[in-house]
């Protein structure tokens, strides 16, 4: 499965992440790649937590697109 992951620059200068379609996946980092790695890892724990708990596991179904504005 892949899911869509929103980076965002956070205040402090480094960067978060999160998941639109698993709520409370988040994760953050000092560069991009920290923290495209450490959401990945995010995502696999968070897929095994629901899983060994028997809750349902979202379907990914988020788009990203993005809009060019002159």
């Amino acid at each position: 499965m892949s899911y869509v992951v929103v980076i965002e620059r956070a205040s402090d200068g480094g960067f978060s992440a999160y998941v639109p379609d698993l709520p409370g996946c988040v994760s953050c980092g000092d560069t991009v790649d920290e923290v495209q790695a450490s959401i990945a890892e995010a995502v696999r724990f968070h897929v095994e937590s629901l899983r060994s708990h028997g809750e349902p596991v979202p379907a990914p179904s988020a788009r990203a697109a993005t809009v060019a504005v002159a």
